[in-house]
């Protein structure tokens, strides 16, 4: 019966991300990648420290992945001048204290890492709201004369 519920959650949890990814913004999209970072970081640590050298790795690799290929895959350089450059060397810098953290089973390199995640996806995500309020702010009322619904509005 596990086995059931276990892949019921599995196809539950693919699909709300397939649908989360299908009307994201690209800004939206980077913000996905900080938690699932985010979230394959806390999964190591708790794989460290569980003593599961074989799931810590799969879960640090899964973030290295995330870090190297979608968020510094995402950087256009040109474009993002200085900026795109430091957030380039950055990553590099996650990556390599994350090899560390792997072979070391070291928990503050995962922690220092995490960290980085956090501050950069609270930045992402105040980018995101700022969006939104403008979509917001620039949305037409609609129109209120005749058969138009107020819907509770005076």
């Amino acid at each position: 019966m596990n086995a059931v519920i276990d892949n019921a959650l599995q196809t539950y949890a693919r699909l709300a991300v397939e649908t989360g990814v299908s009307g994201a913004t690209p800004e939206m999209l980077i913000v996905m990648l900080y938690e699932g970072a985010i979230l394959s970081l806390t999964r190591a640590r708790a794989e460290m420290i569980a003593g599961d050298a074989a799931a810590k790795g799969r879960s640090i690799s899964k973030a290295i992945g995330i870090i190297e290929e979608g968020l510094r895959g995402a950087l256009d350089e040109k474009a993002g001048g200085e900026i795109a450059a430091n957030l380039a060397s950055l990553y590099e810098y996650m990556g390599h204290r994350l090899l560390q953290a792997n072979l070391q089973d070291d928990t503050a390199a995962l922690d220092e890492v995490c960290t980085l995640l956090r501050d950069l996806k609270v930045a992402w995500e105040d980018v995101v709201s700022k969006q939104q309020g403008t979509a917001a702010v620039a949305a037409p009322e609609p129109a209120r004369g005749r058969g138009s619904h107020s819907y509770g509005k005076a």
